[in-house]
C-alpha cells in the first residue's frame, strides 16, 4: 500500500510532465480503436445491406459470381431465359417470384454529359424496378417507371447531382445509349454505402441493357409460410436442374460479405500498421519522460532507499506509475478512438460513401485492445527506467541530482548498434544482389529492421559527431548562445538519441516511400518513351470495357491514320508438357500493335504472332513448359471452341509494360469466338496523320463527347497521369505517417520541457550572470531545431538506403531507374528545422517566464 500511495503521490506531482507522454498513448490508442470502430462499422452496413436486399433464394446464370458481379468480357451480364421464372413459380414452397435484372458494366450521365457515377469509386447499376428493390427503397417523390422515357433515381445520387423530376438521363451501356426522364426519386430505408442505382421498367431495362428481351439476370423467390430457404432452395434445384446457380438468402449474404472481406481487411490491417509505427515512436517518448523523471529524482530515490526501501519497491514505484499513465491514456484513446471513427465516416461522406452513424459497431473487444495495447506498451517502455531507478543506492542521496551515466553500458550498446547496423546494411545489399523478388522481399525486411534497431541503438554514439557538425553550419552563427544550445544537446547524447530516433522512425519511411514512388515513375515514364509508338491513348480509368459505338466514333474522327484495338479475355491452355492451364489470360489485338508497343522479343517478331491461327507466350512461361518457336498451343476459349494456335514469337518477361501477356490476333479470336460473345476492347490505341496531332487531340475529345467515360491522353498526358496516380496513393500514406511524425513532435516539447526543469538552477544562474528572456528562449528554441534536424538527417539517411534496395527488387519487374527525389527528400529536411521551432516554443515560453531568484534557489 506505501509504494501504491507513493506512486499516486508521484504521478499527482508530475503529471503536468505526464501529460504529453499521455496524449501521445492517447494518439496511438485513438488510432487502433478508431480503425476497429471505422472498420466494423463498414462492415455492419454492408451486412446490413446484403441481408436486406438478399431474396429467400435467387436463381441467376451458372457462370454469374456468387457476389453478383454483373460486369462481363462482353460488357453484358450472364443471364437466363425468361422461361425460368415461369418455371420458379411452379416450384413447391415458392410464394411469389418475379425476374430482375441489373448491370453494372455501364455508365450514366445526366442532360450536360456529364458523368453520374459516384466519385468515391462505388458502382453504378441500372436494373428494373421489383418488388424486392421496394423492401429497401421508399419512393419519396414521383412514382416508379412506366415506359421507355421514364426512370427512377436513388435520393443520394440526387441530391449529389442536383437532380430532379423531369430531368433527363443518358444510359450508355454496350447496346447503345438510352434517355429517359426522371419519374420518381428514392430513398433508401437502409444505409446506401455509396452506389448510384437507376431503375428501369422491366421491357426498358432488357432493351437498354442487354438488347432482347425474355431474359433475366436473376429470378428472386420468396418463400410459402412455414417454408425455409434451404427446403425452397432444394426444390427449386430439383425443379431446374444443375444449370443455374441457386443461393439462399444466407448464402447471397455471405458472398456479398466475402467480396467487400478482402478490401476491409487491406484497409484494417493498413491502418493498424500505421497505428504500430505510431506506437514505437511513442515507446521513445515514454523512455524519455521516466528516464528524465528518474535522474531528475535521483536524491530523492536515494533517500527513500536509505530509509528502508528496496530495490523491488522502487522498481516497483515507477512501473505503477506508469500503470497509471497507461490506463489513463487508454482510456481516453479509447473514447476519442470512437470519435475518430465518426470524423472517418464523416470523411468519407463527404468522398461519396454514406456511413449512417446509427450503424455506429464498438465491439467489446475494440476496448479491451486498446486498453492492453496502451498499458502494456507504457508499462514496457517504463521498465528500462524502473529498473535503472531500482540500482539507485542509498549514497545518491548525498550526490547532486542526477546519476552520472554509465559509460561502459553506453559503449556496449553503441557496439551493439554497430553491429546491427553493419548486418543490416549486408541484408540490404544482399536484397540488391537477389535474383528472386521473393528472396529479395525476406533480405529487405530483414534489413530494414536491423538497420533501425542499429541505429535507434548508436543513436548516442552518432550525435556527439552529428549535433558537432549541425552546430558548425547552423548553430555557430549565432553566436554564444548558439554554442550553448549545441552544448545542451551534447550534454546527454541518449537523451538526444532517442528523442531524434522518435522522429527519426517517421523520416525514414517518408524518405524510402518517396525513393520508391519516384523510381516507378521514372522508370514507368522510361519504359512509355522506349516502347509505346502510338500518340493516343483511350480508356476508363475505372477498368470499364469500351462499347462499339465508342470505337466508331473513333475510327470516324477524319485526323486519325490508325485505330489498334486491344481486347483480353480467359482460356484454358493445353501445353506441350500436357499440362492444362485454366483461365489463363490471353490478349487480342490488330496486328498493329506490334508498331504501337514496341516489346522486346527473345525469339521471333512479335508481328509474326497476328498470323492467323499463331500467338505468343513471354519468355518465362517457355521456360516453365517446354515451348520454342514452332510449338502447338491448344487454347479453349471461355465461350468459344478450342484453337490449335502455334507459337510465333516469346517475348521478354522483363517487360513493364503489358508486362506478362501473351498476344494473339483479333481476327484469330474472333474465328473461334461467336460474335456476339467476343470480348469488348479494353484500350484503344489512337495514331494521327502526320503533323495533325494536336488536331486529332481535339478531334478525339469532340467524337467522345457522347461517352464521358473514357479518356483520351497523349504519352504526356499519361505519364502526368501515373504520377498522379502514385502520387495520391503516397500522399495517404503520408497522411496516415502523420500521426507518427506528430508523437515525435510530443516527444521533442516533452524532453524540452524536462530538460527546462531539470537545468531550473543552471538557466537562473545564466539570467544572474546576464543572459536575456529572449536569448534564453533562442537557446532552447536552437537545441529544439538541431534535435529535429539530427533526427531527420539520420532518418532521411536511413529511409534513402532502404528505398535504394527497395529499387532494386522493382528492378526485376522491369522497373530499372533509379530516382532520387532531391526536392521532397530537401523539403522535408527544411521542414525539420520547422518541426523543431514548434515543438520549442511552449518550454522557450516557459524558460523566459522563470523567476531568477527562485530558479537560483531551486534545489
Amino acid at each position: 500500500m506505501t509504494v501504491l500511495k507513493t506512486s499516486m503521490r508521484n504521478f499527482l506531482a508530475h503529471k503536468g510532465r505526464m501529460a504529453l507522454s499521455a496524449v501521445a498513448v492517447l494518439l496511438s490508442v485513438a488510432f487502433v480503436s478508431g480503425t476497429l470502430v471505422f472498420t466494423d462499422t463498414m462492415s455492419t452496413t454492408f451486412d446490413k445491406l446484403f441481408a436486406a436486399t438478399a431474396s429467400d433464394v435467387t436463381v441467376s446464370a451458372k457462370d454469374a459470381s456468387d457476389g453478383g458481379e454483373t460486369t462481363s468480357e462482353t460488357g453484358k451480364p450472364p443471364v437466363i431465359p425468361a422461361s425460368v421464372l415461369a418455371d420458379v413459380r411452379e416450384v413447391d414452397g415458392v410464394k411469389s417470384a418475379e425476374g430482375a435484372l441489373h448491370s453494372t458494366s455501364l455508365t450514366v450521365v445526366d442532360g450536360d454529359k456529364e458523368s453520374l457515377s459516384p466519385t468515391s469509386g462505388g458502382p453504378t447499376i441500372v436494373g428494373n424496378w421489383t418488388a424486392n428493390d421496394a423492401r429497401t427503397m421508399k419512393i419519396t417523390s414521383g412514382a416508379a417507371p412506366e415506359g421507355p422515357d421514364q426512370i427512377l433515381v436513388d435520393a443520394d445520387t440526387a441530391d449529389k447531382h442536383g437532380l430532379e423530376l423531369g430531368d433527363e438521363i443518358g444510359v450508355i451501356s454496350v447496346v447503345g445509349t438510352h434517355t429517359a426522364k426522371i419519374s420518381g426519386i428514392a430513398d433508401f430505408t437502409v444505409t446506401n454505402p455509396g452506389a448510384a442505382i437507376f431503375f428501369l421498367d422491366t421491357k426498358t431495362a432488357q432493351q437498354a441493357l442487354l438488347g432482347e428481351s425474355d431474359v433475366f439476370t436473376n429470378v428472386n423467390a420468396t418463400a410459402a409460410d412455414g417454408v425455409s430457404d434451404a427446403q425452397l432452395k432444394k426444390n427449386v434445384v430439383a425443379a431446374l436442374g444443375g444449370d443455374y446457380k441457386v443461393l439462399t438468402a444466407k448464402e447471397s449474404t455471405e458472398a456479398g460479405q466475402k467480396d467487400v472481406e478482402g478490401f476491409m481487411s487491406v484497409l484494417k490491417y493498413a491502418m493498424l500498421g500505421f497505428a504500430g509505427i505510431a506506437f514505437l515512436v511513442g515507446i521513445f517518448l515514454i523512455i524519455n519522460t521516466f528516464s528524465m523523471l528518474v535522474a531528475q529524482r535521483t536524491r530523492e530515490i536515494g533517500l527513500m532507499r536509505a530509509i528502508g526501501s528496496s530495490r523491488k519497491q522502487v522498481n516497483r514505484s515507477v512501473l505503477i506509475e506508469a500503470l497509471l499513465l497507461g490506463v489513463v491514456g487508454s482510456v481516453l484513446g479509447v473514447g476519442a478512438g470512437v470519435g475518430l471513427a465518426v470524423g472517418l465516416m464523416k470523411l468519407m461522406g463527404m468522398a461519396g460513401m454514406e456511413l449512417s452513424t446509427d450503424d455506429l459497431t464498438v465491439a467489446w473487444t475494440t476496448p479491451v485492445i486498446g486498453l492492453l495495447l496502451g498499458v502494456v506498451v507504457t508499462v514496457l517502455a517504463a521498465y528500462l527506467p524502473a529498473r535503472r531507478a531500482g540500482k539507485i543506492s542509498p549514497m545518491a542521496a548525498l550526490r547532486d541530482a542526477g546519476a552520472p551515466a554509465d559509460a561502459r553500458a553506453g559503449w556496449i550498446r553503441g557496439g551493439i548498434g554497430t553491429f546491427l547496423t553493419a548486418v543490416g546494411a549486408f541484408a540490404l545489399y544482399l536484397t540488391s544482389a537477389a535474383d528472386k523478388a521473393a528472396e529479395g522481399s525476406m533480405w529487405l525486411g530483414l534489413g530494414v529492421v536491423l538497420s533501425l534497431v542499429g541505429f535507434v541503438l548508436v543513436g548516442p554514439l552518432l550525435a556527439g559527431g552529428v549535433v558537432r557538425v549541425l552546430g558548425v553550419v547552423v548553430l555557430r552563427v549565432f553566436g554564444p548562445v548558439g554554442r550553448m544550445a549545441e552544448r545542451n544537446a551534447l550534454r546527454n547524447p541518449r537523451r538526444t538519441g532517442a528523442t531524434g530516433a522518435a522522429l527519426m522512425i517517421g523520416l525514414a519511411l517518408v524518405a524510402c516511400l518517396s525513393v520508391v514512388g519516384a523510381s516507378m515513375v521514372a522508370s514507368a515514364t522510361d519504359e512509355l518513351d522506349k516502347t509505346v509508338g502510338t500518340d493516343f491513348i483511350i480508356q476508363n480509368d475505372a477498368g470499364q470495357l469500351i462499347t462499339p459505338q465508342a470505337v466508331t466514333a473513333v475510327k470516324d474522327t477524319p485526323q486519325v491514320e490508325r485505330v489498334t484495338e486491344y481486347k483480353w479475355t480467359e482460356a484454358d491452355f493445353t501445353t506441350p508438357d500436357g499440362k492444362t492451364l485454366k483461365n489463363t489470360a490471353i490478349t487480342a489485338a490488330d496486328p498493329t500493335y506490334a508498331t504501337d508497343l514496341r516489346v522486346e522479343t527473345v525469339q521471333g517478331q512479335l508481328a509474326d504472332a497476328y498470323r492467323p491461327d499463331s500467338m505468343s507466350v513471354h519468355e518465362k512461361f517457355a521456360e516453365d513448359h517446354g515451348i520454342s518457336l514452332g510449338s502447338k498451343i491448344d487454347v479453349a476459349f471461355k465461350d468459344g471452341s478450342t484453337a490449335g494456335l502455334t507459337v510465333r514469337a516469346i517475348t521478354s518477361s522483363d517487360a513493364v509494360v503489358d508486362a506478362g501477356a501473351m498476344y494473339t490476333s483479333i481476327d484469330t479470336m474472333a474465328t473461334y469466338v461467336p460474335a456476339d460473345k467476343m470480348p469488348l476492347d479494353m484500350l484503344l490505341f489512337v495514331s494521327a496523320k502526320d503533323g495533325r496531332q494536336d488536331a486529332a487531340y481535339t478531334a478525339l475529345k469532340d467524337s467522345l463527347h457522347d461517352y464521358p467515360q473514357y479518356t483520351v491522353r497523349d504519352q504526356t498526358d499519361y505519364k502526368e497521369a501515373l504520377k498522379d496516380q502514385i502520387g495520391q496513393l503516397l500522399n495517404m500514406i503520408y497522411g496516415l505517417l502523420a500521426l507518427a511524425i506528430v508523437v515525435a513532435i510530443l516527444g521533442v516539447v516533452n524532453t524540452l520541457a524536462l530538460s527546462v526543469v531539470e537545468r531550473t538552477r543552471e538557466i537562473g544562474l545564466m539570467r544572474a550572470i546576464g543572459l536575456s528572456r529572449r536569448q534564453l528562449r533562442r537557446m532552447i528554441r536552437l537545441e529544439s531545431v538541431v534535435i529535429a534536424l539530427f533526427g531527420a538527417l539520420l532518418g532521411l539517411g536511413l529511409g534513402m538506403g532502404w528505398g535504394a534496395a527497395a529499387q532494386q527488387l522493382l528492378a526485376l519487374e522491369g522497373l530499372k531507374v533509379l530516382e532520387i527525389p532531391w526536392p521532397t527528400i530537401i523539403g522535408v529536411f527544411i521542414s525539420s528545422a520547422f518541426v523543431g521551432l514548434f515543438a520549442a516554443l511552449v518550454p522557450a515560453f516557459r524558460a523566459g517566464r522563470m523567476n531568477v531568484l527562485n530558479a537560483i534557489a531551486t534545489e
